[in-house]
């Protein structure tokens, strides 16, 4: 299949060139080969025999002769290779010698070394909707970031289209796929969570049954900052108690797995004396999974707006993730104990930020400006953290312009990088 380009493309070319090697990391099926062949001029796929991990074992050397840069596929598999190729990285003296790329995290061992200085890590997402080719692309965050004025713009996205999206997933390998498949393939992704047994922290196997409930439970709750203790209610039912910090190892599990894309809180330097609230919110890897853990089609989850309103802030905060990264910034979300609440913020590396909330029709949009100008006005002391780049509310509506406030108004279907 021809390869269809990536945001991150740009960032592994950038690492390639500074560092020794590039981790990709992600979901299974984000398309993290498919990049790593792209960018690599040699390559092996240890899934794909045993006896690889084998001659890894007793020769690892051997599977590191090649064309530079040399893709090591799955090296979780056998993570014996991981410091067998940082001594090469130290030998050769050359940048852009490795891609490593794993859809999971070996188990810890202190006789690994960290990478540092040598391994650079890039976390891969599911596609976008610029990357699947649904955006307009006429909002760029990168403009927004460097002072865009006014935004006049208009998504081709209908409200029952845009849930065809949210349902379809970002998954490069369903690009030309039915909603029918799709939804097949979604379902069958979280049945294999639930069914192949993920091994805990200390090596137990999880129970296929509570991890099948704490799906469907991390789904209900998707975007919310749902408690251990109200998670584990749901796990456990009315007969069978299951303790929270079990339910932290569960989540820690499904992080190892990238599975899991918690969104964690901004740490504001405040002006005023609410305090912060630190939990983090719950995200899958791609929304599309909390539509397929309970069952959900496109027709079904029009009809449920408010349901369609939590899974359409997850697919933003998924799309943002992939946009920020290509900017060297980051995505958190703001609560503070008077209840204000804004959905992402925006961090860039150089401390820069912006404020933006999510909001799935346009009856909202007053209530989302009010809420991102109190964060401005009253909430973030602007002379250590600074003004916000922007501030802006995305939507799932077809226009977008500017409000007299300055408050940007972008549907979904017309944002990039």
């Amino acid at each position: 299949m021809e390869y269809r380009s990536r945001t991150i493309d740009d960032l592994v070319d950038q690492h390639l060139q500074a560092m020794g090697g590039v981790l990709l990391e992600g979901p299974r099926g984000c398309g993290k080969t498919a990049t790593g062949e792209h960018h690599s001029r040699s390559s092996i796929r240890l899934d794909s025999s045993p006896q690889l991990v084998q001659l890894a074992q007793l020769n690892p050397q051997a599977l590191l002769e090649g064309d530079t840069p040399r893709l090591i596929d799955e090296w979780q598999i056998a993570p014996i290779l991981w410091n067998a190729a940082r001594h090469e990285i130290d030998t050769r003296g050359q940048p852009g010698q490795f891609i490593f790329s794993g859809s999971a995290s070996p188990p810890p061992d202190p006789s690994r070394h960290s990478g540092a200085g040598r391994v650079s890590r890039l976390r891969m997402h599911t596609m976008s909707l610029a990357e699947r080719g649904l955006s307009t692309g006429q909002v760029s965050l990168e403009d927004l970031h460097q002072g865009l004025s006014e935004v006049s713009s208009r998504s081709n996205l209908s409200y029952e289209q845009l849930s065809k999206c949210t349902i379809h997933g970002g998954w490069p390998g369903l690009l030309a796929s039915s909603e029918t498949a799709a939804i097949r393939f979604n379902r069958s992704y979280c049945e294999d969570i639930s069914s192949a047994g993920i091994a805990a922290p200390a090596g137990a196997m999880h129970d296929p049954i509570r991890m099948r409930r704490l799906l469907s439970s991390i789904a209900r709750n998707i975007s919310s900052e749902a408690t251990m203790r109200s998670l584990a209610n749901d796990v456990g039912g009315s007969d069978t108690s299951i303790h929270p910090e079990t339910i932290r190892t569960y989540l820690d599990s499904l992080t190892r797995i990238f599975c899991l894309d918690e969104l964690p809180a901004w740490g504001a330097k405040l002006r005023s004396r609410s305090r912060l609230r630190t939990a983090s919110k719950l995200h899958f890897c791609d929304p599309a999974l909390a539509t397929a853990a309970l069952g959900v089609t496109s027709d079904r989850l029009a009809h449920d707006p408010e349901f369609f309103g939590q899974v359409f802030e997850s697919l933003v905060i998924h799309d943002l993730r992939v946009y920020a990264q290509a900017h060297d910034a980051q995505v958190f979300h703001y609560r503070d104990s008077t209840g204000l609440e804004v959905d992402a913020i925006v961090e860039y590396s150089w401390g820069d930020w912006a404020g933006i909330e999510v909001k799935l029709g346009w009856n909202q949009i007053e209530t989302a400006e009010r809420n991102l100008l109190k964060l401005r006005d009253s909430r973030v002391d602007t002379d250590i953290a600074g003004k916000p780049s922007f501030l802006a509310i995305i939507t799932g509506t077809e226009y977008g312009y500017t409000l007299p406030s300055g408050v940007h108004v972008i549907p979904l279907g017309v944002l990039r990088a």
